[in-house]
């Protein structure tokens, strides 16, 4: 008697997990990056980066148009007049600057500062799946929300950061909290997401980011906020992304 009650409860316990499959890593970053540019269209997506910066009590202020396909981003600055034509061209992690008056593109880093506390990898869609190795450390409740906690390692010297915690919602497979890490583990910069952007990729409809906050671990009144506004799908012709198309 007891063999076969032992026998139906472990019977139960395998039709439960094959029911409820393990979710992986990849497919968390997969999705949350979805929600935040990457790889949602092969054709390509729009949208308005608007960058609010308050850092040693000084604010500024400018607006990207921001054109993506694939691996490809265009970032190109239509606010404020003095910066007006300024553009960063992305070559899946090589990246390109051109303003006018320069003779030819200057190479930039993914690292480097484009205003405030966001860097020039943070303007263009999200790349996680891609470019880190991600692993999930357990599950953390984060502004009352349930989520999956990351640890996420650069694949390549060339990424916008070394490491990363991420925490990825269990509803709905979106980032809502990342802390930004130097190589020896120490956190140097927090952002949050919210997603009130809805875009309409082959006539479905996904969530897409409306607003990121980083902000200065050690200084928390030193932030940056990317509005994010205006997500489209669209049909980029490749040559948009040739560097050597820039000089006009």
């Amino acid at each position: 008697m007891i063999s076969k009650i032992l026998l139906m409860l472990g019977l139960l316990y395998s039709a439960a997990n094959a029911a409820s499959p393990t979710i992986s890593a990849e497919d968390l970053l997969k999705s949350s990056d979805r929600g935040r540019g990457a790889a949602v269209s092969l054709e390509g997506i729009n949208w308005t980066a608007d960058i609010e910066t308050k850092e040693n009590e000084m604010t500024s202020q400018a607006v990207y148009q921001i054109k993506c396909r694939g691996n490809d981003a265009l970032a190109e600055v239509t606010s404020p007049p003095r910066q007006k034509g300024e553009v960063i061209i992305f070559n899946d992690r090589i990246l390109w600057f051109y303003k006018p008056g320069l003779k030819k593109p200057v190479s930039i880093s993914a690292r480097q500062k484009l205003m405030g506390q966001a860097a020039n990898g943070d303007i263009a869609s999200t790349q996680y799946f891609r470019d880190y190795d991600g692993t999930i450390l357990g599950e953390e409740v984060v502004d009352g929300n349930k989520t999956f906690k990351l640890e996420l390692v650069a694949k390549a010297k060339n990424v916008t950061y070394d490491k990363i915690r991420y925490w990825i919602s269990k509803s709905q497979k979106l980032g809502v909290k990342a802390e930004y890490l130097t190589v020896s583990g120490d956190v140097f910069k927090t952002a949050t997401f919210k997603y009130g952007n809805i875009i309409k990729i082959a006539g479905v409809a996904y969530p897409f980011v409306s607003e990121m906050i980083i902000r200065d671990a050690n200084n928390a009144n030193n932030e940056t906020t990317i509005r994010y506004k205006n997500p489209t799908e669209a049909s980029h012709p490749t040559s948009i992304f040739n560097v050597n198309n820039l000089i006009r």
